[in-house]
């Protein structure tokens, strides 16, 4: 039986930004942590900080269910500067993602799209941009970002971090 591209993408993007949204609102109520500085905290010297790994997660999730939907991803900006503005761009991705309806995604598995990059472009089947670049990246930055807060010594968990299911 064959899984829904639509059940294996809005809903899952859903429950993680939700959960990196918690985990923003444990950071910014944490009392030992420095806001503007842990916006600012990497990894390791070759990786982005909190603040591009949020933004990245965001971008990746649009980019997944807008482009398997045919429609344009709402541009975000990338002018944020603090946990409020962050927990705004998650939200304003959330809010698209729900609008978009299950015919809108379903039966894309072998539809072509092309993702450009500056002067090169890649072409993908909508299976393959979901399941091969969107969704590992996707997971990769609300990972890091994820470890960065934790690694800040903000108290969070894998619940935190895995959320609630979402039905949609």
């Amino acid at each position: 039986m064959a899984i829904s591209m639509y059940k294996a993408s809005a809903p899952i993007f859903v429950q993680f930004l939700n959960g990196l949204s918690g985990v923003l609102d444990k950071a910014a109520a944490a009392k030992n942590v420095d806001q503007a500085a842990l916006l600012n905290k990497q990894l390791a010297p070759d990786m982005f900080p909190l603040v591009r790994q949020v933004r990245a997660a965001t971008d990746h999730a649009l980019t997944a269910c807008a482009r398997l939907a045919g429609v344009e991803p709402p541009s975000l900006g990338s002018d944020e500067t603090t946990i409020p503005q962050l927990k705004e761009r998650i939200n304003k991705a959330i809010t698209f993602i729900k609008g978009l309806k299950p015919a809108q995604i379903d039966g894309t598995e072998d539809k072509e799209i092309v993702l450009k990059f500056g002067a090169n472009e890649r072409k993908f089947t909508g299976q393959g941009l979901l399941l091969n670049f969107c969704l590992p990246n996707f997971y990769f930055h609300t990972t890091t970002a994820y470890d960065i807060v934790r690694s800040a010594g903000v108290e969070i968990g894998k619940r935190d971090f895995m959320s609630a299911p979402v039905q949609m």
